[in-house]
């Protein structure tokens, strides 16, 4: 599976300028489809779910052109030309209920009996219920026929004569429904008006909002009474504004400002601000009552952490903001105590049953998570534990969990291209504010200095230190210890993955016994060499080394460390030297300690282990392409530590 790994992060800062809201987008095309005249759409989002809108009015036979940046779209006066046609949906919720009305009122009275369109989407939206709008239509006189579950798509729509001047839809579910029966409803209030009545509560308030702000921008207006009923009065019909600008997304602002609040800050979204149409800017209010610092401009937002640095634990009615709350959940590992999310049952019935896919997800970094029907509570753990993200080709998982990385843990998430949904270029924005863990990656041949450099680099710069070949020995050293042979590789992927290992300056310290001699000495050497070419030794010590990258930064050496570990250290350095320089370096390491030395066994043995090195088919010795060289056979070590804390100073934030 593809996937892309997020390293920790130890602050965000910065300015983003949101892409085109989704809901708007999408309200948008349609509205501009049905109307009449031409419409020159501005900042429109270009994401997989516009694109289905996008290409199902022009299957109807509504022109779209591309005009530069914006999109010019040819009204269609209220009928759709081409009512023989397949329409592919994807995952995108907002596109069905909103098409499926406006074609059944282009169906009402056509004269071609055998007109006929099939909606249909990717297995999960086959899953996503549809029921209660198509009551509704039923209820104006729609003929719609299911083709697979009832109440589900895929569904096909036939000619029928819309006639009823009153209909009802439940509110419970989702707003979608009510937004589909409001765009549609000029198209059948031709002669007499139709009152559209709300069964239950209506959720999702905000998006409803919006489309009555849209409807108005094309001349429809409608009366409402509270929010259980409304009135379009006769003979209103769409008409072009001319041009329309697409607001920035303030659902997508949400990762963002929960970055500025997570990550220190200041970050700023432009794009949505006050003046928005849109209800999910409200998740700026939920920010501040975490206790984050939030300004407001007319069209942009700012967020900062709290002044006392901790954010406070919640309780609160998300139903007003659903998609932005999948943020607050996220936000709500960082809070000072549990924190509670209610009133989001809508979750159920979006791209995947989100809250079990948030609870799942949430419980991998660490937090223990309640789950309840409606309802979710977060309790964070002392410490994030780095996780592997699955997304259930749900764009909000996506991007609501890369913001994890705020506290500490490596985060994988997997499918990331399910972003492609709303936001294709999230990733890329959200590494533009997000400042990493600094690394630097040491490797080289044996005895070429790299671990004293790399220990006395970190403490001159303040970082953490990783000796990554002491972990091969530290496993072979506890394997020796438990009596486990080095070839019982699921035993010893066990003692990997719990290695009890510290490093403190040169010393290397396993379950707090200094170890730091034994693990040199021959039969921990040999055991190192076995135990490393065991593929789920590696992949234990894999994530087991990623721990190690904690803020201030970390300088890491060994094989790997800059190709595969860390392959985005920010410095990455081959230290070597000739083997004759080696051997010197060696035979008076040796004979300081009082120990038997012979220089042309020395030299010898370097050659051979050299060799090994670079043609063992795990993890060869070789310098990469992005590798600065660094020759120590004329420096002292502290020579090569100045050039390594030379070129580090532009990591050092």
């Amino acid at each position: 599976m593809e996937f892309i790994d997020l390293p920790p992060m130890q602050k965000a800062a910065g300015t983003v300028r949101l892409p085109g809201s989704k809901s708007i987008s999408n309200r948008v095309l349609l509205l501009a489809a049905l109307a009449e005249g031409d419409t020159l759409v501005e900042d429109l989002l270009d994401s997989d779910d516009t694109r289905v809108m996008r290409n199902a009015i022009a299957a109807l036979g509504v022109t779209v052109a591309e005009e530069g940046e914006a999109l010019r779209v040819q009204g269609c006066g209220g009928r759709f030309s081409n009512l023989r046609a397949d329409i592919f949906v994807g995952n995108s919720g907002l596109s069905i209920r909103t098409l499926v009305p406006a074609i059944v009122t282009s169906l009402s009275g056509c004269a071609d009996q055998a007109a006929e369109v099939r909606l249909a989407g990717v297995p999960r939206m086959h899953e996503r219920p549809i029921g209660d709008l198509v009551d509704g239509l039923k209820q104006l006189g729609a003929q719609v026929e299911w083709l697979g579950q009832e109440g589900y798509p895929p569904l096909a729509l036939k000619p029928a004569n819309l006639a009823a001047e009153r209909v009802s839809v439940r509110g419970n579910v989702s707003s979608q429904f009510l937004t589909g029966l409001l765009q549609a409803a000029p198209l059948v209030a031709r002669d007499k008006p139709l009152v559209i009545e709300v069964e239950g509560e209506l959720i999702s308030r905000p998006y409803v909002e919006i489309t009555l702000n849209l409807m108005e921008r094309f001349g429809v207006f409608v009366q409402r009474e509270g929010w259980s009923r409304f009135i379009v009065p006769a003979g209103q019909r769409y008409t072009s504004p001319g041009r329309i600008a697409v607001e920035g997304d303030a659902s997508t602002a949400s990762y963002f400002l929960a970055a500025g609040a997570l990550g220190g800050g200041p970050v700023r979204v432009v794009g949505a601000g006050r003046r928005s149409i849109q209800g999910d800017v409200k998740f700026a209010d939920a920010l501040a009552a975490m206790g984050a610092q939030i300004i407001w401009g007319n069209d942009w937002i700012e967020a900062r952490a709290p002044a006392s640095g901790r954010l406070k634990a919640f309780d609160l009615d998300l139903n007003h903001i659903p998609d932005a709350a999948m943020t607050l959940a996220v936000a709500a590992l960082f809070a000072d105590g549990p924190s509670v999310l209610r009133n989001i049952g809508s979750w159920r019935v979006k791209e995947t049953d989100r809250i079990a896919a948030m609870a799942a997800e949430l419980r991998k970094l660490g937090a223990t998570v309640e789950e309840y029907p409606e309802s979710i509570k977060v309790i964070p753990p002392a410490q994030l534990k780095p996780a592997v993200i699955d997304t259930y080709d749900d764009h909000r998982v996506a991007m609501c969990f890369s913001l994890a990385t705020l506290g500490g843990p490596y985060v994988r998430i997997n499918d990331p291209k399910c972003v492609n949904k709303t936001f294709p270029g999230y990733f890329t924005t959200f590494s533009g504010i997000a400042t990493p863990v600094p690394v630097v990656a040491i490797d080289g041949p044996s005895a070429s200095g790299k671990g004293t450099v790399a220990a006395r680099a970190a403490e001159a710069l303040g970082f953490d230190h990783l000796d990554s070949g002491a972990l091969y020995r530290l496993v072979a050293l506890a394997a020796l210890r438990q009596g486990v042979a080095l070839d019982d590789e699921a035993c010893l992927e066990a003692i990997a993955a719990a290695l009890p290992a510290r490093f403190e300056g040169d010393r290397v310290l396993l379950n707090g016994d200094d170890v730091t001699e034994e693990i040199r000495s021959e039969a921990c050497s040999a055991g190192a060499s076995k135990v490393a070419v065991l593929p789920a030794v590696r992949d234990a010590l894999f994530w087991r080394q990623r721990a190690y990258r904690k803020a201030p930064g970390l300088v890491a050496e060994g094989r790997d460390m800059g190709s595969v570990v860390f392959p985005d250290a920010d410095v990455k350095i081959f230290l070597t030297a000739s083997a004759e320089t080696r051997a010197e370096r060696r035979y008076k390491q040796l004979i300081d300690k009082g120990m038997a030395a012979n220089m042309t066994d020395l030299l010898k043995d370097l050659h051979e282990r050299d060799a090994r090195d670079s043609q063992r088919a795990v993890a060869p010795l070789k310098r990469g392409e992005d590798v600065v060289l660094l020759d120590t056979s004329g420096l002292t070590a502290q020579q090569a530590v100045d050039f390594v804390i030379e070129h580090a100073k532009q990591v050092r934030r």
